[in-house]
């Protein structure tokens, strides 16, 4: 059971934009701060670059599920963390400024306050989107969190596999 919440903690951990936005020093001024329409067309770029590497990590889980030969099985997991690893990144470079409509922030990341009224810079943001604006948010956060679910499968299954079959009692 420890195994699997670690496992979770890391996969939040590492598909987390946070980290990304904590990372870079991108804080702005309230007053330089506007509403820039989101980028759909490299946010769909990006999406079907993911999707490309979903098919190779479902592919590459089909094969560690076929495999008997424990060595093989370790070399198809390692290339399956680094196809998951590449997926993670595109996945935080959905993130970059712009790409999500946000300048230097994934949604609702706090500024540099944190827990003392670090959300400043959100104020006001949705109600100053348009329509389109906002059904263009929309369809990008519901293909994001589909992505954190499908790497949390993966996470998941890549951990099943590093244990190994459970023991049987005797």
């Amino acid at each position: 059971m420890k195994d699997l919440v670690f496992a979770i903690a890391i996969c939040t951990a590492l598909t987390s934009p946070m980290l990304l936005a904590a990372s870079k020093d991108t804080a702005t001024p309230q007053s330089a701060s506007r509403t820039q329409s989101p980028d759909t067309a490299a946010f769909d770029k990006s999406l079907a670059q993911f999707r490309e590497q979903m098919k190779t990590m479902q592919a590459q889980m089909n094969q560690i599920r076929q495999t008997q030969d424990p060595q093989e099985r370790q070399k198809l997991l390692q290339q399956h963390w680094a196809t998951m690893q590449s997926a993670m990144t595109t996945m935080r470079g959905m993130w970059e400024p712009g790409m999500l409509g946000y300048r230097g922030r994934g949604p609702g990341m706090m500024g540099p306050g944190m827990m003392g009224g670090g959300w400043g810079h959100m104020g006001g943001y949705y109600s100053r989107l348009t329509p389109e604006q906002l059904r263009q948010r929309q369809y990008m956060t519901d293909q994001y969190l589909q992505m954190q679910q499908e790497m949390m499968n993966n996470m998941m299954w890549q951990q099943q596999y590093w244990m190994g079959p459970p023991a049987s009692p005797q």
